[in-house]
């Protein structure tokens, strides 16, 4: 996939903050590709591991065919992460690690979907959204809680939702994707409108809490990260001890 190249990544939080500001106001929140329309999507998804003073991020983009949901190319990266954990600053941390795996996928997907916010977020421009400007496509932003808002919690039955409104402002939905579940925190990243995002979401689902796209990224990410620790202990050693 082509990546664009928006801005340095090596800054300070308050300048993550002032490039948020800057970034959101290129963002499209409407229309979106048709369901009917999409051969391919994709899941991203982080996890972390610290070892001594030096924390390590790994990244998982997983390309699935639609609407069959078979998977058709996985990518993984791991790099070390030099920004620190900062509420509201998180796609600074793991954007780095996504996007060097997007760069390596072959299969360019008519939507992503990330383990993450949107246009949910505080300066509206969550990791969903920051990613989609630099992608180019659509994404969609799949979290399992709240960040910020307050949405009526949606009827029992799966695909029911209730917008989720953050100052006036409709930013997302609360989707039941499982009855009897929590709901699933759904908000448009760039491209996208939140009706639209919710209906993605549904069509990637297959009886579970999380729509397949993210829910193979969890699993893989998580899989990955145990099997690397012991190589990467050891490779780290030195700024370890």
């Amino acid at each position: 996939m082509h990546v664009l190249d928006l801005h340095p990544w090596e800054v300070s939080p308050r300048e993550a903050a002032a490039i948020q500001q800057q970034l959101r106001t290129r963002l499209v929140i409407e229309d979106g590709p048709a369901v009917a329309d999409l051969r391919f999507v994709a899941g991203a998804d982080t996890s972390y591991r610290r070892y001594g003073t030096v924390t390590v991020a790994y990244g998982v983009v997983v390309v699935l065919r639609f609407p069959a949901l078979e998977v058709v190319e996985t990518r993984v990266v791991r790099t070390r992460v030099t920004f620190p954990y900062v509420p509201g600053l998180l796609a600074f941390r793991e954007a780095p690690v996504l996007l060097e795996a997007f760069r390596q996928v072959e299969q360019t997907p008519g939507v992503v979907l990330f383990d993450g916010h949107g246009f949910a977020h505080p300066r509206r421009l969550g990791l969903a959204s920051h990613l989609g400007l630099f992608l180019d496509v659509p994404t969609i932003g799949c979290a399992k809680s709240r960040l910020i808002g307050k949405a009526e919690e949606p009827a029992g039955d799966r695909g029911a939702f209730t917008p989720l409104v953050h100052k006036g402002e409709v930013i997302g939905a609360a989707v039941r994707t499982q009855p009897g579940h929590a709901p699933l925190f759904v908000s448009p990243g760039h491209q996208i409108g939140v009706e639209r995002a919710v209906e993605i979401v549904l069509a990637c689902c297959r009886g579970a809490f999380l729509p397949e796209p993210t829910r193979l990224a969890d699993a893989l990410v998580n899989e990955q990260s145990r099997r690397h620790a012991d190589a990467d202990r050891a490779a780290l050693a030195p700024a370890i001890d």
